[in-house]
């Protein structure tokens, strides 16, 4: 990330700081549990079998790396794979930081020899590394061997489109955490722009004839310029604006729903930012904006999939609240002992990002990854023994009776945006 350039100083803490897992068998669930074993003996026994358990975990992930340059293209799709679950819902820092180049040449000839789901898997892999290293001088090293392959792949329209549209949200991504040059940053957003441009309705109204791939690969690199939208300077945002808010709202004419969906979430925050500048900005071409948005919003077109509609008439309301009164839905993650809540769209794409990668070890990550934390202002992680962690857990009745009033709530909450009339006629 390009606000800091130091050296990143956090393997020693992640050497001695293990946040709970919920997982009872896993390796940091033992090492806490050791601790307070009334018996010593059990504790050595205890000890013995986290070394086993670490070992054979890290002879597992050595086998991967092995496999990464095998000849066979079976083998090496099974074996990214396997790394990226490992990075997903584990911390491998200190494992990581010295094979870290070892992984970045493995990443490098599956990016520029391997086809398709290959490649897919690779620029991943080289998203997750990125994430495990953090924000430093090591995660500069990879990503400078990775990112002229990440473009020239991006920029090739004769390369497989599946590998251009990991490309497109891996290049965003890793430039987030690992560019350490702010114009570095603006030029990779203008490759971006050359892309999802390219989608934009044209002045006499006629749609530009894309294949669904290629609205995909479009829709990837709208997104990633958006991420890195939020780490630009003011200036630089006050330029975007003039440049693209006219633009931007002329894809909310697409006919993917993932691209109509995108674009909405990148005006709102476009707005987000504008009005962080200057809190007193004006769009010229408000009310128009604020129609369409409202049109999707309650949009029930019988060509659409119902689900399609669903969700778009979910996010486009609050879109359109976005542009209108400068309001966010608030959402609360929680995980373990500790919740975060994001209530911005800066914070909401952000948040969105880091989970496309680390999925259902988003929650792990946010209590463990001292970077992700760090991205957040969740300061450092916190430990706490299997003990502490139950005597905080409320009782069955407590949590149901919490449940219903959530439940209560929830259902009020909606129905007061609920029109019964939408959806009359649909079946």
């Amino acid at each position: 990330m390009p606000k800091s350039k130091k050296r990143n100083g956090r393997g020693r803490q992640h050497g001695a700081v293990q946040p709970f897992s919920d997982e009872d068998a896993s390796i940091e669930t033992l090492s806490h549990c050791s601790s307070f074993s009334d018996s010593t003996s059990v504790a050595e026994e205890g000890g013995e079998a986290e070394d086993t358990a670490q070992e054979d975990f890290q002879y597992k992930l050595k086998v991967y790396i092995d496999c990464t340059v095998d000849k066979s293209a079976k083998t090496r799709q099974g074996a990214l794979d396997g790394l990226k679950t490992a990075m997903a819902t584990k911390i491998l820092y200190e494992f990581l930081l010295e094979r870290r180049m070892t992984v970045t040449d493995s990443i490098e000839r599956c990016l520029k020899k391997g086809k398709g789901e290959e490649q897919r898997a690779a620029a991943s892999l080289a998203c997750l590394l990125c994430i495990q290293l953090g924000s430093g001088i090591e995660s500069e090293e990879v990503f400078k061997t990775l990112k002229p392959i990440f473009k020239t792949i991006l920029n090739d329209g004769t390369a497989n489109i599946q590998a251009r549209q990991a490309c497109a949200t891996s290049l965003g991504l890793c430039t987030l955490v690992a560019e350490d040059d702010i114009l570095d940053v603006y030029a990779t957003m203008e490759c971006f722009e050359s892309l999802f441009t390219c989608s934009y309705m044209r002045k006499d109204g006629s749609r530009p004839s894309l294949s669904p791939q290629a609205t995909q690969l479009h829709t990837n690199a709208l997104l990633s310029w958006a991420l890195l939208l939020t780490i630009c300077s003011a200036s630089h945002i006050t330029a975007i604006i003039h440049k693209h808010l006219a633009k931007l709202p002329r894809l909310l004419e697409s006919e993917d729903v993932n691209m109509r969906i995108a674009a909405g979430e990148t005006i709102a925050l476009l707005f987000e930012l504008a009005r962080d500048v200057n809190p007193e900005f004006d769009c010229e071409d408000w009310e128009p904006l604020c129609s369409k948005l409202n049109a999707l919003a309650t949009d029930c077109n019988k060509h659409r999939a119902k689900t399609d509609k669903r969700k778009q008439r979910s996010v486009f309301r609050d879109v359109l609240k976005a542009v209108e009164e400068g309001d966010f839905q608030t959402e609360t993650i929680r995980f373990g002992t500790e919740r975060m809540v994001i209530d911005s769209w800066v914070r909401k794409r952000t948040y969105d990002a880091f989970r496309e990668f680390v999925g259902s070890g988003m929650n792990y990550h946010l209590q463990a990854n001292e970077f992700i934390r760090d991205v957040f202002g969740l300061g450092p992680p916190v430990l706490i023994d299997s003990a502490a962690l139950k005597a905080m857990k409320s009782s069955r009745l407590e949590r149901h009776l919490y449940n219903a009033a959530a439940f209560k709530a929830r259902t009020k909450a909606r129905n007061k945006f609920r029109d019964k009339r939408v959806d009359v006629g649909e079946f």
